[in-house]
C-alpha cells in the first residue's frame, strides 16, 4: 500500500451492522479502482481526534452514521447548504489542504431511489405525506421541497418534534397527528414511512391506506424486511411501492464519485450483493 492509494471509511458507534463496506467494496472491484473502504468504530469522545488524523493517514473521505451525524457539523470546516438545512451530515470529504467538508446525501438517495423505481413520479404533482419526524424525515422533506413538492404533511406521535420541522422548513410543511392519516391521503402523490415501525424486531406500522389514490407512490425507507407490510398493502391497492434499499445505495454514490473519481451505477447486481451481507 502506498500514499497514492485512496482510503475511505464509515464511522459510527456501533459500526458492525453497516452495509457500506460491502456497497463501496463492490464498486471498487467493479471499476477496478485501487482503493480501500473500511469500517471504523469511533466513540464520541474520540471523534474529533480521529477526524483530524484521517487526512494525514491517506483518507479522502468518510461516511458518518449514528451517533455522529449531527456532531460532525461542528467539526467540519465546510458545511454544504443541504447539510446545514437538514442539521446533519452523512458524507465527509477530506480536501488536500486538510479541510473537512460535510454534506448530506440522504435526500439525494431518497429521490434517486424513487425516480429509478417509479420513473413516472413527479414531485410537483401533489402533496407528500411523511410518517415520522426524525433525521431521515428531515432529509426527505428537504429533498421534496427542493424538487417542488407543493405541500409536505408530517405525521408524528410527538407533535412538538414535528412542529420543529415546520419551523425549520417553512409554511409548505404542515404537522398532524398520526390518527389524521386517512383524511390526508385523498390527494396524496407520495407516502413515505421514515419511522422504524415495521422494521424487523420493531412494532408493526398499522395504517389505513383505503383513501390512497392508486396513482400514488408509497416508499418505506426500512429495508429489513425489504417488503414491509406497508408496501404489501400499497401493492394490493394498485399503488406503486418502492422499497428502502435503493435509498441506501443511491446516497452512497455522490461520496464515492468525489473520493474515487468515478460515478458509480446502482444496479440489480449491486442490490443482490448488499442484500447477501
Amino acid at each position: 500500500m502506498t500514499a497514492s492509494v485512496p482510503l475511505a471509511a464509515v464511522i459510527g458507534d456501533p459500526i458492525g451492522h453497516s452495509k457500506s463496506p460491502v456497497l463501496h467494496g463492490f464498486w471498487l472491484r467493479a471499476y477496478q479502482i485501487s482503493g480501500h473502504y473500511v469500517p471504523l468504530h469511533v466513540t464520541s469522545g474520540d471523534l474529533e481526534q480521529v477526524l483530524a488524523a484521517m487526512p494525514r493517514m491517506g483518507f479522502v473521505g468518510a461516511n458518518v452514521t449514528i451517533p455522529h451525524k449531527e456532531t460532525v457539523l461542528d467539526l467540519a470546516d465546510i458545511v454544504t447548504d443541504r447539510a446545514r438545512a437538514i442539521g446533519a451530515a452523512n458524507t465527509l470529504t477530506f480536501h488536500k489542504d486538510g479541510k473537512i467538508e460535510a454534506d448530506n446525501t440522504d435526500g439525494h438517495g431518497f429521490l434517486a431511489n424513487i425516480q429509478q423505481n417509479a420513473p413516472a413520479f413527479d414531485a410537483k404533482d401533489g402533496p407528500a405525506v411523511i410518517l415520522g419526524a426524525g433525521g431521515a424525515a428531515k432529509a426527505v422533506i428537504y429533498a421534496l421541497l427542493e424538487a417542488g413538492t407543493p405541500q409536505v404533511r408530517v405525521l408524528n406521535r410527538n407533535l412538538d418534534r414535528a412542529k420543529n420541522l415546520s419551523a425549520r422548513f417553512g409554511d409548505r410543511v404542515s404537522v398532524h397527528q398520526m390518527s389524521d392519516l386517512p383524511n390526508l391521503l385523498g390527494d396524496c402523490n407520495l407516502l413515505v414511512n421514515t419511522t422504524s415501525l415495521g422494521m424487523t424486531g420493531q412494532p408493526p406500522l398499522a395504517v389505513d391506506l383505503s383513501n390512497l389514490p392508486k396513482t400514488a407512490v408509497v416508499n418505506d425507507i426500512v429495508y429489513a424486511p425489504l417488503e414491509t407490510d406497508l408496501l404489501k398493502q400499497a401493492r394490493a391497492m394498485g399503488a406503486v411501492a418502492v422499497d428502502g434499499l435503493g435509498m441506501l445505495l443511491h446516497q452512497a454514490a455522490p461520496g464515492f464519485a468525489k473520493w474515487f473519481g468515478t460515478e458509480p451505477a446502482v444496479t440489480d447486481e449491486l442490490r443482490r450483493a448488499v442484500l447477501a451481507k
